[in-house]
């Protein structure tokens, strides 16, 4: 049985990227889809048995109709196929009120064969062409379904957050210890887990996270832990059962540009026994946009600043690359500065996001028109934040506190607590 592992796909986000006149759309909406593409030939080439998204298929709870029917169309490919596909609700697939539809639930509701949706912490059965699998799923909680309001009253929003926490692994050894050992069974979640190494996802969140601890996961009841919620790929265990984040498959923004993106691929022998029957796992890399930092520090007494910032530009390829320029320099050297050469030298970019110079340790930072476009909110403080060189202690208070009034607004409930200010 091959499994293809993927996450985070976060269609809809377009900042670093302009109109691209052929189509009417975001040129950074076709690199998300090009990217998908190549999650979706490879499974239908390859014949895998399963597809599983790890959660997140959008950037926000409400896709346009664009993205829904770019989506839904290399979702219909592989289903088309034979090959089934799971998809688990992460925390940007959720609405904003329990009521309402998350952003996936149309798929069942129209019929459509071959796909799943593990929208409840609970063991979903899925047919396989090569057999029966068991797939524990542990979607991004909703706060509601696991801790009443009554409940919650009197409680901070940390213990909150404990609480959902400690009933969520509860949850998760039970579900574990009903399975068949008949049959094989991964589990899949769209959580954090501690010791992670975490980026863009935290200044993405649409609300508070939830750490678990590994050791609530890699149980030796499963053969596989197929990981989403953070961008970077990484491997949190390698002995069986093997416990991967995939990561995301474009970068997001510059917090990414070493990152490698792609999926993972699993093949789990059906004859070997329980817990090890994991035979491979690997990880593929696809064609994700490059993100590329110029740093340029002017030396003392340059006599044409400019050039050496062009020299630093020519040594790195910046062809169709989303580009930032950081100059350190003088005040002298900065007066005779020619930013027009510079975005000139910079025109084979795909994007050119910033120039920035630290002028003698005052920074003063120049943003290409759109930079801010498409950024969620965390993300647009953190960058504010960044810009008036606040300190790291003051800058993560600050981002705690506008995730507790994100998760109010979430919850529609008051904080429980009132924050002490910053000083």
């Amino acid at each position: 049985m091959r499994i293809l592992h993927f996450s985070d796909l976060h269609i809809g986000v377009e900042n670093y990227g302009r109109l691209d006149q052929a189509t009417g759309l975001s040129t950074r909406l076709a690199d998300f889809l090009a990217a998908l593409d190549e999650v979706v030939d490879h499974a239908v080439t390859q014949r895998v048995d399963l597809v599983l998204l790890a959660g997140d298929v959008y950037k926000g709870r409400d896709p346009t109709q664009t993205h829904q029917r770019e989506f839904a169309s290399r979702l219909y490919r592989i289903s088309s196929a034979g090959i089934p596909v799971f998809l688990l609700v992460g925390n940007h697939d959720l609405p904003n009120a329990s009521s309402r539809a998350n952003a996936v639930e149309i798929f069942p509701t129209l019929q459509v064969p071959n796909v799943h949706i593990g929208d409840n912490l609970q063991t979903y059965l899925v047919e396989t062409p090569a057999g029966p699998l068991q797939i524990v799923a542990v979607p991004w909680p909703r706060r509601g379904r696991l801790i009443s309001r009554e409940e919650s009253r009197g409680l901070t929003i940390d213990q909150v957050r404990a609480e959902i926490e400690s009933r969520m692994t509860s949850a998760i050894d039970l579900r574990i210890s009903e399975l068949d050992a008949s049959v094989p069974a991964i589990l899949t979640g769209h959580v954090t887990i501690n010791g992670s190494t975490v980026g863009t996802e935290r200044s993405m969140m649409l609300g508070n996270d939830h750490v678990l601890l590994a050791s609530a996961l890699h149980r030796p009841e499963l053969e596989y832990v197929a990981l989403g919620h953070i961008h970077k790929h990484q491997v949190l265990r390698r002995e069986n059962p093997v416990m991967a984040y995939s990561g995301s498959l474009q970068r997001v923004d510059f917090s990414e540009e070493g990152d490698e993106k792609g999926f993972c691929v699993v093949d789990i022998d059906l004859a070997a026994p329980r817990g090890q029957r994991l035979v491979e796992f690997s990880f593929r890399p696809v064609s994700a946009r490059q993100f590329v930092t110029v740093d340029v520090a002017v030396p003392p007494g340059e006599p044409d600043p400019t050039a050496a910032v062009l020299r630093a530009i020519a040594r790195r390829n910046v062809t169709d690359a989303v580009v930032r320029v950081r100059i350190r320099l003088s005040a002298e050297a900065d007066a005779l500065l020619r930013e027009g050469e510079i975005r000139e030298a910079l025109r084979s970019a795909h994007y050119l996001a910033a120039v920035s110079r630290e002028v003698e340790g005052a920074r003063r930072t120049r943003l290409s028109g759109g930079e801010s476009e498409g950024l969620q909110p965390l993300q647009a403080l953190r960058l504010y934040l960044d810009g008036r060189d606040t300190s790291p202690q003051r800058k993560d208070r600050v981002l705690s506190y506008a995730q507790e009034l994100i998760a109010e607004v979430e919850s529609g409930e008051p904080a429980q607590s009132e924050p002490e200010r910053c000083p």
